[in-house]
């Protein structure tokens, strides 16, 4: 390996550490009470060291945002393999369902956490665009093959992403209390069946 990989692959360990700190503190204190300084205590440089990779604060929420993203795309790319377009749709939902519930606090700052997002408004959101993307694909592959009316792709897009992510979201902030805990699952699973199904029938 030259200098420059080497220079290159510590950079990038460096800034995969900033951002472990950052989400870790970000997760335990919420984002407005946690400063560079923190982070920089809590992975034992000093704050100079962090400004040398993030800016501030909402960069180092947007960097968090890509990390997730990035993860979630990379198990939606295996399903574009499916040749059935509803059964691609259907996996998607139900890979989205299991990203979020096995990485809970990722999917915590990329959806839910309160935090300005002032990043977003300054360039392209390659990665959440690319997520997106993928969905409208999708759905769009569903309207060629007959299996959905023609609507407007992004619409329906956003109501299937949107009804998938609500119940997501109960389950994962502990909203479904009139359940017993143990039917939880289960109910949140037979709820995706039904969607599916009701798409199936009448989209």
């Amino acid at each position: 390996m030259g200098i420059v990989e080497r220079k290159e692959r510590e950079r990038e360990e460096m800034r995969q550490l900033i951002l472990d700190g950052a989400q870790k503190l970000f997760l335990a204190n919420g984002f407005e009470k946690v400063s560079i300084r923190n982070i920089a205590d809590e992975i034992e440089y000093s704050p100079a060291t962090i400004y040398l990779y993030f800016k501030d604060k909402n960069e180092l929420l947007f960097g968090l945002h890509q990390r997730g993203f990035i993860k979630m795309v990379g198990e939606f790319q295996p399903l574009q393999f499916l040749t059935d377009p509803f059964e691609k749709l259907v996996e998607m939902g139900r890979s989205y369902i299991r990203f979020a519930v096995e990485n809970p606090e990722l999917f915590d700052l990329m959806f839910i956490m309160n935090a300005p997002m002032d990043k977003l408004d300054k360039e392209d959101w390659v990665e959440g665009d690319q997520a997106f993307g993928l969905l409208m694909q999708v759905v769009q592959e569903c309207m060629d093959a007959g299996i959905f009316q023609k609507h407007n792709v992004q619409s329906t897009a956003m109501m299937i992403w949107s009804s998938i992510h609500g119940y997501t979201a109960l389950f994962l902030r502990k909203r479904l209390g009139m359940f017993p805990e143990c039917d939880r699952q289960p109910i949140m699973d037979e709820a995706f069946n039904l969607f599916c199904e009701t798409l199936r029938r009448g989209l």
